[in-house]
């Protein structure tokens, strides 16, 4: 084709093709897998995975409280620093319960907010502030914790150093 019948057919082309593109784009994206339950986490691993979140806190200087349940949301082992604020009791104990209940870390349901999701505000249980990570053992969701008592991002920190224990 030439001329201006080709031009109009190049066109409708480009644009039929930029729409099928943002069409696409549109479309949600596929649910994250989540991990299944698993048997629920025990003393001693609990133990262990706090000692080294209370390592990592030590190292910073940084009270906190630390929580870890089991992949029900139930306490299991609980630790708070000296002069840990004290709503930071609570708080720490809150993110672990949201971080196993809806298998998932507290920091994605924060970012969810971020990015214009406030509906998640409304959901029973959630306590969308990061600091809450999920425990998985052979796949399996086992557990969580939860630290809280200085940033978001330092109890983030911190929780991260209690589950690398498990590697």
């Amino acid at each position: 084709m030439h001329g201006r019948a080709g031009w109009i057919a190049y066109g409708v082309a480009f644009a039929l093709a930029a729409f099928a593109t943002m069409a696409a784009a549109q479309q949600p994206a596929a649910p994250p897998v989540r991990p299944s339950y698993g048997q629920g986490i025990n003393l001693e691993t609990a133990k262990k995975i706090a000692a080294a979140s209370v390592a990592e806190a030590k190292k910073q200087s940084w009270n906190v409280a630390i929580a870890i349940v089991d992949n029900h949301g139930m306490l299991i082992y609980y630790e708070m620093a000296d002069d840990t604020q004290t709503a930071s009791a609570n708080v720490a104990l809150e993110k672990a319960r949201t971080s196993a209940t809806f298998r998932r870390t507290t920091k994605e349901l924060e970012d969810a907010i971020g990015g214009g999701r406030v509906a998640t505000l409304g959901l029973p249980g959630a306590t969308p502030i990061e600091g809450g990570l999920p425990i998985i053992v052979n796949n399996r969701m086992v557990g969580a914790i939860g630290v809280s008592g200085v940033t978001s991002a330092q109890d983030g920190q911190v929780a991260k150093a209690g589950l690398e224990a498990l590697k």
